[in-house]
């Protein structure tokens, strides 16, 4: 989330259960299984995320091919099943191209290579009817831009983005969110079974997945920052965070996500992780931008963006987005004793 997808770009450059209305399906069947062994598969974008996400396709039985930049990580790759190399053409015979990248910018320059130094991308590179399934968390309208090309070369892409942490892809627990053509899709359940504990099948348009999971995100950095201010106060008037979060979450606020982050705030756990700043920041842009083309006022997200700018301003460009904790304690007068900061 630029730690994690920031270094997945690098290489090439570099809670939710089911909601009524959506399509849920939870993986692969044995046929659909025995029909992927004859996929290749390549990978694109292995960062803590990817490379988790690679090796359990890997531990399964697939082929995969993981393309880096950097040849001082082939052992690395190599050790967790994959077949690393620095080339992006030994993935253009692959039947399926998974990418988990960082941004609009870095998933552009993989679909349609770089000119200026003669760098193809898949748009050239796939034969038709391969499939690029694009995991990463990109705006709906490169969503869009990217399967019309797609479709233009006879090849097919499914959008997947996932919620979840790398801890979450090496256990196989993420959450998928997959669009595109049904037969596609279907054709990819056994790689989202290998993934993920649950795979929500929302439409055939691929830049649905895409609303949904800036959505998810918005929602998740303004929740974030709704738990900030509620520890700050609790802090500020003396009270125990730990005795607060008990409350919460063993009350009305027993969710996943309050769970996990409202603990990590309670205990001053602000490490680095998959999501730092700036990626939480990318994402609240692009769900705000969809707000204002669809005219819905979403002023949580626009506040979530401010305090985001503020962690980033004052340092924190290396903690996830927990750290819109510190931000709240620092605000309300409170010391705050500093696990880590970026210039460490």
């Amino acid at each position: 989330m630029i730690q994690e997808e920031t270094a997945a770009r690098s290489e090439f450059l570099g809670d939710a259960r089911a909601q009524p209305g959506m399509n849920e399906s939870s993986g692969g069947s044995s046929e659909g299984n025995r029909a992927m062994k004859a996929d290749r598969i390549g990978f694109i974008g292995l960062g803590r995320m990817g490379a988790a996400m690679a090796a359990n396709l890997a531990a399964i039985g697939h082929q995969v091919t993981a393309f880096v930049r950097h040849p001082e990580r082939m052992a690395e790759l190599q050790a967790l099943g994959l077949k690393p190399t620095t080339k992006i053409r030994d993935v253009f015979d692959c039947n399926i191209v998974i990418s988990m990248l960082s941004d609009d910018d870095a998933v552009r320059e993989v679909v349609f290579g770089r000119e200026d130094i003669r760098r193809e991308g898949l748009i050239k590179g796939l034969s038709p009817g391969a499939i690029h399934i694009s995991m990463s968390t990109i705006s709906t309208a490169a969503a869009s831009e990217l399967a019309a090309a797609h479709a233009r070369r006879g090849q097919s892409y499914v959008a997947a983005p996932v919620f979840g942490n790398p801890d979450a892809a090496r256990a196989h627990q993420l959450y998928v969110i997959a669009a595109g053509a049904l037969t596609d899709v279907e054709r990819c359940q056994p790689i989202f079974a290998a993934i993920g504990q649950q795979t929500f099948v929302v439409g055939e348009d691929p830049s649905t997945a895409n609303l949904i999971k800036l959505i998810g995100n918005a929602l998740g950095a303004a929740t974030m920052q709704n738990l900030s201010e509620a520890f700050a106060l609790a802090r500020k008037r003396g009270l125990d965070p730990h005795k607060l979060f008990d409350v919460l979450t063993g009350t009305m606020y027993g969710g996943r996500f309050h769970r996990i982050y409202g603990e990590k705030i309670a205990a001053d756990e602000y490490g680095s992780s998959n999501f730092v700043l700036p990626l939480a920041l990318k994402d609240v842009r692009l769900a705000l931008n969809e707000a204002e083309l669809a005219g819905a006022p979403t002023p949580s997200f626009s506040v979530a963006r401010d305090r985001l700018i503020a962690g980033i301003a004052r340092g924190y460009s290396q903690l996830d987005w927990s750290a819109l904790g510190l931000v709240a304690l620092e605000e309300a007068g409170l010391a705050v004793q500093l696990p880590m900061r970026a210039a460490e």
